[in-house]
């Protein structure tokens, strides 16, 4: 695995370390989302395209020319690399599955996330020309901050994670936000000609700790497949 797929793994664990406080979201009118988010840390940035219709979700990112996929759909978990046409299919948790909610964003919940963490509102400043407000949390893991919207949704524009063991600093901005896109049902399915290897979550867990990783990607967004977890 290269140094920045690792380091994606990575920040997506650290925030996927929360608490049932995941289940109390914001409620919106509309069920479909589009965002598009900048990560830059030491060893690069890439660009990641987020999609979502209730709890389904999809993302996308670009890493040394090739297209890492990942899919959320009712009961399954999919990682795949679309220019290599393998990945694997993971059943999903049922804590996982307890908080999937047609009015919920599966993807965007950096603020919930923090403050299940125990983040505070240490303050308020513009960020992209929107007045947000600035939540943080520090640990023995290092300091976790977000920027999000003075608004019902609260829409994160930046996050910063700072490891204290590493001493490396990662952003992530938010670039773009959209709601209320017609996003066909079919668009949260692998694409045809994808060769899915196929686990039950112990199955792979087991199969996890044996071996090591699995497939050609690593697990992103770890919450959406274990369900939530309580900070640490």
């Amino acid at each position: 695995m290269s140094p920045l797929l690792a380091r994606l793994a990575l920040a997506a664990l650290l925030l996927s370390l929360t608490s049932p406080a995941l289940a109390q979201q914001e409620r919106v009118v509309a069920n479909t989302w589009y965002a598009q988010a900048l990560a830059r840390a030491d060893v690069g940035l890439n660009v990641t395209n987020f999609w979502a219709k209730g709890p389904k979700m999809r993302a996308e990112t670009v890493v040394q020319g090739h297209r890492v996929v990942t899919i959320v759909n009712g009961e399954w978990y999919y990682a795949y690399d679309s220019l290599g046409a393998t990945g694997i299919a993971i059943k999903r948790a049922p804590e996982a599955l307890a908080v999937d909610r047609p009015d919920r964003r599966p993807f965007g919940q950096e603020l919930a996330m923090l403050v299940a963490q125990g983040a505070e509102k240490v303050g308020s400043e513009p960020m992209m020309g929107r007045d947000c407000d600035v939540y943080r949390v520090t640990d023995s893991r290092g300091r976790r901050q977000v920027w999000v919207t003075q608004d019902q949704v609260q829409l994160p524009l930046r996050v910063e994670i700072f490891t204290r063991k590493s001493g490396t600093r990662q952003y992530t901005d938010f670039l773009k936000w959209m709601n209320g896109i017609p996003i066909p049902d079919a668009y949260f399915e692998p694409e045809a000609g994808i060769q899915i290897q196929r686990y039950e979550l112990v199955e792979y867990l087991k199969a996890l700790a044996e071996k090591g990783p699995l497939g050609p990607v690593p697990i992103l967004y770890a919450d959406l497949l274990h369900g939530p977890r309580g900070a640490k």
